[in-house]
Formats: structure tokens, sequence, C-alpha cells
């Protein structure tokens, strides 16, 4: 008697285990039933995704295309736009070369004052009186050398000219 009611107390105990797994492996059915369907989902979400992707891409690939051929229709431009700075650059540099020689040329020709000159002029007492005797005796003592560097000013003024025509 005890050998069956030991046996009766497995046969139980089996059927109890029994139906836990069948539960178990109903659950993980489940499971693997929704997870089949994600990655279904997934998979029709990249391969939605992929074709847009490659539309972006073959878009990105003309605009580039477009782009290259725009910097080729440019490149003549940029290469006139450095000359033209070369250009700008040389003339400057040649008017500045100009306006040293014209001005060391005027510091030449100008009339020196020395000291017995300096010292005959008559002292005045107001700075007015000052500042008019200076522009008198710099503009009624230029003569020759006066006219000269206006004369080197037209020659630079129509040099300029022409440059810029």
């Amino acid at each position: 008697m005890l050998v069956g009611i030991s046996i009766a107390i497995i046969a139980v105990a089996f059927a109890v285990l029994v139906v836990y797994l069948i539960k178990t492996l109903l659950a993980a059915k489940d499971s693997l039933e929704k997870t089949t369907q994600t990655l279904q989902e997934v998979q029709q979400t990249i391969d939605e995704l992929g074709y847009e992707v490659k539309q972006i891409v073959r878009h990105a690939s003309d605009i580039t295309v477009d782009v290259q051929h725009k910097m080729k229709q440019i490149d003549p431009v940029m290469n006139s736009v450095k000359n033209l700075g070369e250009v700008l650059s040389e003339v400057t540099l040649a008017a500045k070369q100009a306006s040293t020689t014209m001005i060391q040329k005027f510091k030449q020709t100008s009339p020196r004052v020395n000291a017995n000159q300096h010292a005959a002029l008559p002292s005045t007492s107001t700075a007015e009186e000052r500042t008019l005797q200076s522009y008198a005796s710099t503009y009624e003592s230029k003569g020759k050398s006066g006219s000269n560097w206006m004369k080197y000013a037209d020659v630079a003024a129509t040099i300029w000219q022409k440059f810029r025509h």
C-alpha cells in the first residue's frame, strides 16, 4: 500500500509538472509569435526606408554633379578675379612708386629756408598773423617749382585715367 500511495503522489506531481510545462511552452510560443511579427514589421520598415535612402542618395548625387558643373563654369571668372587682383596690386605699387618719386623731386626742388632768412622774418605776436605769414610764404615763393609739382600731378592723373579705361 505504501508503494501505491507513493506512485499516486508521483503521478499527481508529474501531472502538475506537465501542466506547468505546457503553460510555459504556450507562453514561449506566444512570445515567439509576437517576436516574429515584430521582426516582419521591422523588415517592412527597413525596406521602405531603404527605398527612401536610395532616393536621397540619388538626389544628392545629382546635386553634386550639378554643383561640380557650376564650379567648372565659375572657374574662369575666379581666374579673372585673381588676375584682376594681381593687376590692381601692380598698379597700386606703380602709383606708390610714382608718388614717392614725385614727392622726392618736389622736396629737392622746393626752396630751402635757411636760418638767416628765417631770422629775417618779422616776429608776430598773434597766431592768426603767423598763419597768414606762413601761408603767404608758402604760396608766394613757389615760382617755377610750384608749377612743376602740379605738372607731375597732372601726368599722374592722366596715367591713372588710362589705366582705369
